[in-house]
């Protein structure tokens, strides 16, 4: 079996944990002599793909997204020209701990597609690694407390070692393998999620009335989803969630529209019933399916609008903010800690 030479990792990172893992991946080769670049996939300079040699390892490194790669990962992997590096996926789940152990997330279909497309490219796949960091979905929990967030980098940081042991000797390591039944009976799920729920989602966030107007989260948005509008910043249907904007807000003025979805979710019920119970009661359920997620999407928008061009008023604006956990203290936020030391 032959060592590793040459690594090149390409990552895609919203509030760092993937960033994270990809160093203490480049830490292991350099602390073994093996040469080693990390580009970001945001950057979307196509001068990187330039830089692979037919000798090189490559490992991609993303988050999961609704049990999926995010679109800018999956349209970076198609972009790959054909070729037959060996290629080891990567990805960053949201993790919890609970007594000493953290829980598992679910990859999904994130490695058997892009499996898929690679290897329909040439490329040779030797490993599909998943690890449990922090997780950073302020819109559905609080933030990570600071000893649980230690304790997940020091655990994740150990895997590291021993997955880059097995690489460098040039072994295979599908440690993903274990939650393969899972991953398939969640499949479903992540093919709705990308049609449907990423651009439900990216209508979750809006700025508050204690935005400055500094525009750090336009600049920062690894895919340009974010635009000003009225003088406030505007969500658009490009955002892929990756939290980054309401995570390095300074003030935290970034927020998730608890309200506006329990106003939506109330009205589409509401309306679909009607619909469905005293108009049209005889029509089958795909119908129904489809119908009452172009209501909820329609009011989405329609809304969302609405909210954006209300949070001009204070008064309004403060009482939207009072409907959002992410409003209050003891929600708090997370980004990676890139300076964290571990043992």
């Amino acid at each position: 079996m032959k060592k590793i030479e040459k690594v090149i990792i390409f990552y895609f990172s919203g509030t760092g944990n993937t960033r994270m893992i990809a160093s203490w991946f480049s830490k292991c080769a350099l602390e073994n002599n093996t040469y080693c670049q990390i580009f970001d996939i945001a950057s979307k300079n196509d001068l990187y793909l330039k830089e692979i040699d037919s000798e090189s390892l490559i490992i991609i490194i993303s988050p999961i997204h609704g049990f999926n790669y995010p679109k800018i990962t999956l349209d970076f992997i198609r972009s790959f020209q054909k070729g037959n590096n060996q290629v080891v996926l990567m990805n960053t789940r949201a993790g919890m701990k609970i007594g000493n152990m953290i829980t598992p997330g679910l990859t999904g279909i994130a490695f058997f597609l892009s499996s898929f497309i690679l290897k329909k490219k040439g490329y040779n796949i030797i490993g599909q690694i998943p690890f449990d960091m922090p997780s950073n979905w302020l819109s559905i929990h609080p933030a990570p407390r600071k000893e649980a967030i230690r304790f997940i980098y020091e655990k994740n940081y150990h895997r590291i070692q021993s997955h880059f042991g097995k690489l460098y000797l040039g072994k295979t390591d599908f440690a993903s393998n274990r939650d393969i039944i899972q991953d398939l009976l969640i499949s479903p799920i992540a093919l709705a999620y990308y049609v449907v729920g990423r651009f439900f989602l990216a209508k979750s966030y809006y700025a508050s009335s204690k935005c400055n107007n500094c525009s750090l989260c336009i600049r920062q948005c690894p895919v340009q989803a974010i635009r000003m509008i009225n003088a406030r910043p505007f969500w658009s249907l490009k955002c892929e969630s990756c939290m980054k904007c309401m995570n390095y807000c300074p003030l935290q003025a970034i927020e998730t529209t608890h309200g506006l979805w329990l106003v939506i979710i109330v009205l589409t019920s509401t309306v679909c019933t009607f619909l469905f119970h005293d108009l049209l009661p005889n029509v089958y359920w795909i119908i129904r399916f489809l119908v009452s997620n172009i209501i909820l999407f329609t009011l989405l928008l329609v809304l969302y609008r609405i909210q954006h061009w209300a949070l001009r008023n204070k008064f309004i604006a403060k009482v939207i903010s009072l409907t959002s956990l992410t409003h209050y203290k003891f929600w708090g936020r997370y980004k990676a800690n890139q300076n964290h030391t571990v043992q």
